[in-house]
């Protein structure tokens, strides 16, 4: 997370402003990181590799034709509908699962994610809610209400559909990671990445929202530092 890292050099810095040298350094490093961080170029930077990995896929479905959907988060909006309810991401994620229902025949739309201790209704539910809202017969959709995260759904999915080839759709950044995660699990995947980040825009435009970006990209690098400690462990 840029801006708490950020912070806490600062603070480090005023804690040890005796000593002039490393205090400099410090405030240096955090002055350049929200630079970069805050960046197009640095968006770019971390996440072209990522989004890079796999292209758009718009190659017709044949046979049997399963399409899931990684979840990401909501919120329990009162009085909202539940494409309303769903955060931009997962609103990019659904509609992107959408297009790839009409790639193939009879297709069957897969959603997961919990509701973490708070939220009412769980991920997986306002996903298949929205998707209904959309226009995708109900009858069509499986939930796994119960996948906390990347390796729980892939764990679901392989219950419920073994060696079913089906395609994958979440965003561009979490791709590689999701694939590895999902092929490791003995499934057979085909990547519909989505909800890219990467902007041929101004180098220099220093915004939130790119924090935000640059933070998404560095989850994922942490997230497959972490894959491979566990492989090895």
């Amino acid at each position: 997370m840029p801006i708490p890292f950020i912070l806490l050099l600062l603070l480090i810095s005023f804690l040890v402003w005796r000593r002039r040298s490393m205090a400099k350094y410090l405030v240096s490093c955090a002055f350049f990181l929200l630079l970069f961080l805050s960046s197009q170029l640095g968006v770019n930077t971390l996440v072209r590799p990522l989004e890079s990995a796999y292209p758009i896929n718009s190659t017709p479905i044949t046979g049997a034709c399963f399409v899931m959907v990684l979840g990401s988060a909501h919120s329990d909006i009162q009085g909202a509908t539940a494409v309303q309810s769903l955060s931009a991401v997962a609103l990019a994620r659904l509609s992107e699962g959408l297009r790839q229902l009409k790639l193939g025949q009879e297709c069957k739309l897969i959603v997961s994610g919990w509701g973490g201790e708070f939220p009412q209704v769980s991920h997986a539910e306002m996903m298949a809610n929205a998707a209904v809202e959309l226009g995708v017969d109900k009858r069509r959709i499986i939930q796994f209400p119960l996948a906390r995260d990347t390796i729980e759904e892939a764990q679901y999915l392989k219950w419920e559909l073994g060696e079913e080839p089906f395609r994958l759709v979440t965003s561009a950044t979490h791709m590689p990671r999701s694939m590895a995660i999902f092929a490791a699990k003995g499934l057979h995947p085909e990547a519909a990445p989505t909800d890219y980040i990467g902007r041929d825009d101004f180098w220099w435009r220093l915004t939130a929202d790119n924090l935000v970006a640059s933070q998404r990209a560095i989850h994922e690098y942490i997230g497959r530092l972490w894959l491979w400690i566990k492989a090895v462990s």
